[in-house]
């Protein structure tokens, strides 16, 4: 992994540093394996795809180890836990850990299905680089409401970067804590867009070795390509394509005029 210059860091300039990691996807093409559900894996691979990123799909328990060895990040995403991804994903878990490799967890419906919980907090012991949840699924994985220093404890405890996504995106790693206010009501109006954008965080997290900043970079840049989209869309059928097209033309110089940290 290649760190971004110490001024980057040192200032954190958001916006500056997502337009280095998007260049820098650009050209490396990180391979990110994605266990994701049903629903967002032809959407999560554009996705990558649109960014510069190489993805792969597979959750056969027999093949996920040599995929897993091959990527460069792992996500696990927890909307379709059905038999062969709960087989597959705590050897993906291991496979990375092993190769020191960033994964990156999205407990998704955790809140609606006890073993899906208990499934969840098992692989939260494999020590994720970053969660990546909503509202419900972080007052579920943590019974308390998701206040700032709820997110901050949590994250503290657990040793990873939360990010709790919403009109107003929250990460932490337990010390700091960034605020992003970019998106559009568009994005929650196409299924997947959540899941697929956190395809991003592990492909940033792989380029850059600070997870806090890694995942705000991300998440910065998802937001902005969705509100460059919304102005092309003229609803939820057009805006997936639009999404795409705005991501795959993103520059640095867009990112910093419309980036919004607050």
């Amino acid at each position: 992994m290649m760190s971004a210059p110490a001024s980057v860091m040192d200032a954190l300039d958001l916006p500056n540093l997502a337009g280095l990691l998007l260049a820098r996807l650009r050209s490396r093409h990180i391979r990110v394996h994605a266990i994701t559900n049903a629903a967002a894996q032809t959407f999560t691979a554009n996705l990558l795809l649109a960014s510069g990123a190489v993805p792969s799909l597979t959750f056969a328990p027999e093949e996920v180890t040599g995929f897993t060895s091959r990527c460069d990040a792992l996500l696990v995403n927890l909307g379709t836990l059905d038999k062969d991804r709960r087989l597959a994903i705590p050897h993906a878990i291991a496979t990375a850990n092993a190769q020191a490799k960033p994964w990156v967890l999205d407990p998704v419906f955790v809140e609606v299905s006890p073993p899906r919980l208990e499934f969840c907090h098992e692989c939260l012991s494999g020590m994720p680089r970053v969660l990546r949840c909503n509202e419900s699924e972080f007052k579920a994985l943590s019974g308390t409401e998701p206040t700032s220093e709820a997110l901050q404890a949590f994250a503290k405890s657990h040793a990873m970067v939360v990010a709790l996504t919403g009109t107003i995106d929250l990460i932490t790693d337990g010390n700091r804590l960034i605020r992003i206010a970019n998106g559009h009501p568009l994005m929650t109006c196409v299924t997947a867009m959540g899941c697929a954008g956190t395809a991003l965080i592990a492909a940033f997290s792989a380029l850059h070795d600070n997870a806090l900043e890694a995942t705000a970079a991300a998440l910065l840049v998802t937001g902005i390509a969705g509100e460059i989209a919304a102005h092309e869309a003229k609803g939820p059928g057009t805006f997936q394509p639009a999404f795409l097209d705005a991501l795959f033309s993103l520059n640095s110089s867009a990112i910093s005029t419309h980036g919004k940290i607050i």
